[in-house]
């Protein structure tokens, strides 16, 4: 009997293959197998989601509210939204065309890059960064071009910079601000400078403003109120950070109506809609939630100024974060990668922190640390910081 030649294939993907697991979550395993970690690695808040919240969301589902919303999202928590972006960022959205709800923010981005980019498409990132960005152009068939920053300029990007990355196969720039992992933010003067190139060489841009109401210092900006950008530009945020709902996965896209069409689409048949009963508890959230974000914020702003205070004290260099929730300082002068540094203060004191390195290169040299922790686990943490370090300059 002749013998049939049996092909030679991969099982899974070439593209998903080559994508590295999380930095992140390696850190969080690591710590979870340990007593007595205080962690400063998680890139959530503290709080519990405010009562209000969560009582509509029961409330919703004891009235029976339990069947698909409208693949876009309730239109009651659309029209929410557009009020929203109207009352505080002075920026117009049509409801049923420019809105989409979707399962958190994340999910608004890879839909956005998969509904724009053809093979080969290259997307500038801004770095350091959040991590996803980078494996969710790749696995849209585009080719992800990082742009560096440094603390030299409190890690603002340099427009010149973004403008020398550009190429005939660029098709769009991502942004983050305030940013994770540096807690900087982007003045208005940088975003109406990118918004120059982005209308020379006819761009689109991802604008993750996830952490707006985490501004502290500076008034958040949204990049598409810059002329001519509203239809240029997919704004990302959601309920995660401002409102302490990251378990809940409700976030939400703001595109012009081509754009939102094309995400809305994929989203119909990747994952249908949003969780109703959280949709519920999002539009309590921006109906009577204000004054919980402002009361949160206050706090975070608070510990932020503990934390970079103190670390400056025990010898870690730390700039300003403008927001969000992370200090960004440098352990550049203890001879350790970022790496090195967080496996041996894990090991050797017990605190969690994230290496830089996997933010983007441009994060070596450097440690996210979250000071959405109490200013009593802050204190302790620091205090063990302080303490590594001087064993480091006795070695």
């Amino acid at each position: 009997m002749e013998k049939v030649a049996m092909t030679s294939y991969s099982r899974l993907s070439d593209r998903v293959s080559e994508i590295k697991p999380s930095g992140i979550r390696r850190f969080f395993d690591l710590a979870s197998q340990m007593e007595n970690v205080i962690s400063l690695g998680v890139g959530e808040p503290d709080f519990v989601t405010p009562w209000n919240i969560r009582e509509e969301s029961i409330f919703s589902l004891e009235r029976g509210y339990t069947a698909y919303s409208a693949n876009a999202g309730l239109i009651e928590l659309r029209e929410a939204i557009a009020n929203y972006m109207e009352t505080r960022f002075a920026v117009s959205y049509n409801p049923d065309t420019e809105i989409l709800v979707t399962v958190g923010a994340s999910e608004a981005i890879d839909l956005g890059m998969r509904a724009i980019l053809n093979e080969g498409d290259e997307v500038i990132i801004v770095e350091p960064t959040f991590v996803s960005y980078a494996p969710l152009v790749t696995m849209a068939g585009g080719v992800p071009v990082p742009v560096g920053t440094s603390a030299e300029t409190n890690f603002e990007v340099r427009p010149a910079d973004i403008e020398a990355a550009v190429t005939d196969k660029t098709k769009a720039i991502m942004i983050c601000y305030p940013n994770n992992p540096t807690g900087s933010s982007i003045s208005k003067k940088c975003l109406e400078e990118i918004a120059a190139i982005v209308r020379k060489h006819n761009l689109f841009v991802f604008s993750d403003e996830i952490y707006a109401e985490l501004a502290y210092d500076k008034e958040h900006v949204c990049f598409a109120t810059l002329p001519g950008m509203k239809e240029q530009t997919i704004v990302i945020n959601g309920f995660s950070k401002a409102f302490a709902m990251t378990g809940w996965r409700v976030g939400f896209a703001l595109a012009p109506p081509d754009l939102l069409g094309a995400m809305l689409k994929i989203h119909q048949y990747s994952l249908m809609c949003a969780p109703t009963m959280a949709q519920y508890g999002a539009l309590e959230a921006l109906q009577h939630g204000m004054d919980d974000v402002e009361r949160m914020k206050l706090s975070y702003q608070q510990r932020r100024n503990f934390f970079v205070k103190t670390a400056k004290e025990i010898g870690l260099p730390c700039h300003h974060p403008d927001g969000a929730l992370y200090a960004f300082p440098s352990i550049a002068h203890t001879g350790f990668t970022s790496e090195e540094f967080a496996e041996a203060l894990l090991k050797e004191e017990l605190v969690a922190v994230v290496p830089g390195s996997v933010f983007g290169e441009g994060g070596e040299g450097h440690i996210r640390c979250s000071y959405a922790t109490s200013l009593t686990h802050l204190e302790e943490a620091l205090e063990r910081i302080g303490r590594f370090l001087r064993r480091l300059e006795l070695r």
